[in-house]
């Protein structure tokens, strides 16, 4: 699990830095769930792509939601884009390396490991180690108890904030105070990790929207088989085969940023500059649009469109092996120098 380091605040900005960590984390997620979905080979894999596709959707929305408590505090919301393979940026501490993997069981597990709450209802046998720090779970209610210590007039209404008017109707909403900061914290809990044991409940895989929790639809693509309810003392069991076929994939490398496209073909560099300069048009969109940029998302949005076709192409070019191809690996490139950054 992603283990977070945590400094207690003592003033606004600190505060504010822990939001930022929070929006970190949120983002770093991306990459690695997207890489997982777009290998998956078209018109394959349904109720995995399924369950995978609405995990991104409730990560981007986990981030809107934390960008919004960050601009109702007075600060300003920075998108910092990981390398992969590498930890969290900035003051995410813990020992979980991030990779890019291409749709598979490790990429799954590596899922999990990211969204397992302190407690599964039903903990996998495969554990890591025990390190330094708290869960996501954990930092977001530490973080609640931070928010709730600012003054009133730490909150200020309606900046620079993200609605469902704007983006995914009906699940983003503004954050004006301490109260819908907590509103997003639940939910952003909740769709992550579910309720997890403790000595007070038996825990629950499901969120307030009482659907499967990002951990455990990782586990049900992971284990190939449907979680259900059943009369037992968990109150779940592990039902039918989900219909995963782990060969239904693009044959995609793995940490495409390790990769020397150099000795590539030209159409294969050229696809793999497209993601990259398609990903860094996102993330430039992203920061506007979460500060106030009019007219912001819409240019992100469109970005992710483009993101989305160029890795279809990556996906479809082959390099020089003739066999293998590459996703596209997420770097950032700085539009100023003309550099990955």
């Amino acid at each position: 699990m992603i283990r977070v380091q945590w400094n207690e605040p003592d003033n606004v900005t600190d505060v504010q830095g822990l939001v930022q960590s929070a929006i970190d984390i949120e983002f770093a997620t991306l990459p690695p769930y997207l890489y997982a979905r777009l290998t998956i080979l078209p018109d394959t894999n349904a109720a995995a792509a399924s369950r995978v596709q609405s995990i991104i959707g409730q990560e981007m929305i986990h981030m809107c939601l934390a960008c919004n408590i960050m601009n109702a505090i007075g600060g300003s919301p920075a998108i910092n884009p990981p390398h992969y393979p590498g930890t969290l940026p900035h003051d995410v501490g813990g020992g979980l390396e991030l990779h890019l993997l291409p749709f598979s069981e490790a990429a799954m597990q590596q899922g999990m490991a990211i969204e397992e709450p302190s407690t599964p209802i039903d903990p996998p046998s495969m554990k890591l180690a025990a390190e330094p720090g708290i869960t996501i779970g954990e930092y977001y209610e530490r973080l609640k108890l931070a928010l709730k210590t600012l003054p009133t007039s730490a909150w200020t209404p309606n900046r620079n904030q993200i609605d469902d008017s704007q983006f995914f109707q009906g699940q983003v909403f503004a954050v004006n105070d301490y109260d819908d900061a907590c509103r997003a914290i639940d939910n952003i809990v909740s769709e992550g990790e579910g309720t997890p044991v403790s000595p007070g409940t038996t825990g629950s895989p499901l969120d307030f929207q009482n659907d499967l929790a990002h951990y455990y639809r990782f586990w049900e693509v992971a284990k190939n088989q449907v979680l259900m309810k059943a009369p037992n003392p968990v109150g779940y069991a592990w039902g039918p085969p989900l219909g995963v076929d782990w060969h239904a994939v693009y044959p995609a490398i793995a940490d495409p940023e390790l990769h020397d496209f150099a000795q590539d073909p030209v159409d294969a560099q050229a696809a793999q500059m497209a993601c990259n300069t398609a990903y860094s048009a996102m993330v430039d969109a992203l920061v506007g649009a979460f500060n106030g940029k009019l007219g912001g998302l819409g240019e992100a949005v469109r970005a992710m469109f483009d993101l989305r076709m160029a890795a279809i192409k990556a996906l479809n070019t082959p390099l020089a092996d003739g066999r293998s191809v590459a996703g596209p690996a997420f770097v950032y490139l700085d539009q100023n120098k003309g550099a990955a950054a």
